[in-house]
């Protein structure tokens, strides 16, 4: 049977007048799928199927939301158990604390622990506290980096044409958004990434002023860019020779990477963490930890951190029970992944070594992101900007769909394996891009 996706057109059809652009997020509408986006109607395992009844296998798994795939049986009955006997309370639980106790013995310097539901809250209160401990009014963050839609670090995340930048030496603070408070960036300072020099002289030049440097432990926002060797290490030790706070966001990495994210890979230490997506297994759950004595300012009458829905009962079941199933038979939900990803990757680098394409697969462990360049490797926000086809890139992942292969078609994105993925997985996909390509030779 033809592969067709009329009723996702039909769909998209109907939201015009409604819905802006067919969803809730920017991301999920035509600027980033084409003409229309496919709408999907139900997800089981490593499976994602639309509303004309089409099967995929999903690598995009809600941005990395899902790390045991759709539908994990254990979280649907956590999820299922938790609504049967009320949805949420606004009130302490014990599961709440049973979560929190799971984060402190999986996270490295999680000394203290606070709920949010967005990764964007759990910056936005990690921001703020930052200010209020340290009694300082900058925030240093880093080119392509993204940290949530809050005003104060909308800055030089997108993708823009290199001319736009400025030089590596001074470069330009590029808001991502209209209505940003007009203010909002005065005290945010940007800095190449994987650059130590670079950082080492913005911190020079405002003397005392800085409260805290952020930093995603892998480049997540424009692909899989790694960290150079040593780079975190000395971001890390800059900022405690000066007396700043180092804030990780592990939003992306966390419960992906490793147990513990970045931190426990990487070896690192920072005064605060904040989690989101893969924590709550597709619910909005997201958490910010930290040192106790940089977290306990969140006390009444200190900094102020509400939230009705922070901690959510329903949340906190979801994510108790993906925490134990991740953990489960000393982590080998994680050695699984990572066996998956290296699968994958090589078996993507040899197909487009043989088709003579050059595209470059980056990856580490289970993120993974192929980047059409001619360049050997992709090392900050500028060469991506600069080198990668992100045309070329989209044309590819859209030639997958009709062949049962979902992903996102942002090159400033990336793919994601999960627990639920298999070798056969590997196989199929594989043999579909080289379909994909043959048909567009």
């Amino acid at each position: 049977m033809a592969f067709s996706t009329e009723k996702s057109k039909q769909a998209y059809e109907r939201t015009i007048d409604v819905l802006i652009e067919a969803s809730s997020s920017s991301s999920r509408g035509p600027a980033t799928f084409g003409k229309y986006p496919i709408f999907m109607e139900r997800g089981r395992g490593s499976r994602i199927y639309d509303v004309d009844g089409n099967e995929y296998i999903d690598w995009m798994m809600a941005f990395g939301a899902l790390p045991l795939g759709h539908a994990h049986p254990e979280i649907v009955e956590a999820i299922a158990e938790a609504a049967a006997t009320g949805a949420h309370f606004a009130s302490a639980t014990p599961v709440e604390l049973e979560v929190a106790e799971t984060l402190q013995s999986m996270v490295p310097n999680a000394e203290r622990v606070r709920f949010a539901n967005t990764g964007t809250e759990a910056m936005m209160a990690a921001i703020r506290l930052a200010r209020g401990v340290t009694g300082r009014p900058k925030i240093l963050k880093f080119e392509g980096h993204y940290h949530g839609w809050h005003d104060d670090l909308l800055v030089s995340s997108n993708v823009m044409p290199p001319s736009a930048l400025g030089l590596r030496s001074d470069p330009i603070k590029v808001p991502d958004s209209s209505g940003l408070n007009r203010s909002a960036l005065d005290d945010t300072i940007v800095v190449p990434w994987n650059d130590l020099p670079a950082l080492q002289r913005a911190v020079e030049n405002h003397p005392g002023q800085i409260a805290a440097i952020v930093s995603e432990g892998i480049m997540a926002n424009m692909g899989v860019i790694p960290p150079a060797k040593g780079y975190l290490q000395g971001l890390q030790d800059l900022a405690k020779a000066n007396g700043i706070l180092f804030i990780l966001d592990e939003t992306v990495t966390g419960f992906r990477i490793a147990p513990g994210g970045c931190q426990e890979y990487y070896k690192l230490s920072p005064d605060l963490v904040t989690f989101g997506k893969a924590l709550g297994c597709g619910l909005p759950v997201a958490a910010l930890c930290g040192r106790a004595e940089v977290m306990d300012a969140l006390q009444w009458g200190g900094v102020l951190h509400y939230g009705t829905h922070n901690g959510s009962r329903i949340g906190m079941y979801a994510a108790r029970a993906n925490l134990r199933v991740l953990t489960r038979d000393n982590n080998a939900s994680f050695r699984h992944t990572w066996r998956i990803a290296e699968r994958l990757c090589d078996g993507y680098r040899d197909l487009f070594q043989r088709k003579g394409l050059a595209v470059l697969v980056q990856n580490v462990g289970p993120m993974f992101q192929l980047m059409f360049t001619e360049q050997p490797a992709i090392r900050d926000y500028r060469e991506f900007c600069e080198f990668v086809d992100r045309a070329a890139f989209q044309k590819f992942v859209l030639s997958l769909f009709p062949f049962g292969v979902y992903a996102s078609p942002s090159a400033a994105l990336h793919s994601i394996v999960t627990l639920a993925h298999t070798d056969e997985d590997v196989e199929r996909t594989l043999e579909a891009a080289e379909r994909a390509l043959e048909q567009s030779c």
